[in-house]
């Protein structure tokens, strides 16, 4: 074998090797640092393609989560204010089926006539100010709101309005409704006992639809989870495992320089040739 002073054959392969040890040091550093053994296109294309996906359709899942939320919010809302018109409605029934005794006189009967009229009235102010953000779903202004249901906007929850107004389809009773005479007072019974049926359904349709959007959204949030997890299992780092690589390699490297060292000493005994 030649020995020369310009060509270190021994250096270069020591020196490539050690290269070679702290390029997998400088990844293992990487992992660690950041947790993922995918951090970047170049360190796996394939996979990172697929976690970048999965990635879009979680952020994808959270605007169709938050679309669930605003829309059951309003149905809870319209809910409560249905409620509360079902139980005006109870009284409304009291005041009518009170005001149908022939044994009152003109003064109860008018008292009677003034609570049903206030209780009629806060009807009204009921359906009107059960808005959330500009949107009212029992006052017939809105047709129906729609939520996402998935992440490609291909699938909506449709709640339709249930117009809980004076003088409309639900609620029969008249915005003049009275029970100041006996006649009057038998109307307003009827009306406001078909009128009561018809509250009631238009709850039970609410609350059906309120329970749809909560199942939906806790379903989501499953799935959410579930594609968080198949991105772990793709980009994340075995941290355990990579601490072990990382003594090693660390270990590799000081070989490394020593071999190194002794690899660049070995010209020195050209010098014993000319002793």
């Amino acid at each position: 074998m030649s020995v020369s002073v310009n060509t270190n054959v021994s250096a270069l392969v020591a020196l490539q090797n050690l290269n070679a040890t702290n390029r997998q040091l400088e990844t293992v550093q990487t992992r660690i640092n950041t947790g993922l053994k995918v951090a970047s296109a170049k360190d796996n294309g394939g996979a990172f393609a697929i976690a970048q996906k999965l990635r879009g359709d979680v952020r994808s899942l959270d605007v169709v989560n938050q679309s669930l939320s605003r829309v059951q919010s309003l149905v809870d809302v319209s809910s409560a204010a249905g409620q509360a018109i079902s139980d005006l409605m109870v009284d409304l029934k009291e005041k009518a089926l009170a005001a149908t005794d022939t044994s009152l006189d003109a003064t109860s009967r008018g008292a009677l006539n003034e609570d049903f009229k206030a209780l009629r009235d806060q009807i009204s102010t009921i359906v009107n100010n059960a808005s959330l953000s500009g949107t009212n779903l029992i006052n017939n202004s809105t047709a129906s709101v729609s939520a996402l249901a998935n992440a490609d906007g291909t699938s909506t929850i449709t709640v339709l309005d249930e117009a809980l107004q004076l003088s409309g389809s639900i609620i029969t009773v008249t915005t003049t409704e009275q029970v100041d005479t006996i006649t009057n007072a038998k109307a307003a019974l009827t009306a406001v006992n078909a009128s009561l049926t018809n509250v009631n359904a238009a709850l039970a349709r609410l609350g059906t639809k309120s329970r749809a959007l909560e199942i939906h959204a806790d379903f989501l949030i499953k799935l959410s989870d579930s594609l968080v997890g198949s991105i772990g299992n793709l980009v994340d780092a075995d941290l355990a495992k990579e601490s072990a690589k990382l003594q090693s390699l660390q270990v590799k490297q000081q070989l490394g320089v020593q071999a190194l060292s002794i690899a660049n000493q070995s010209p020195q005994t050209i010098l014993s040739f000319f002793q």
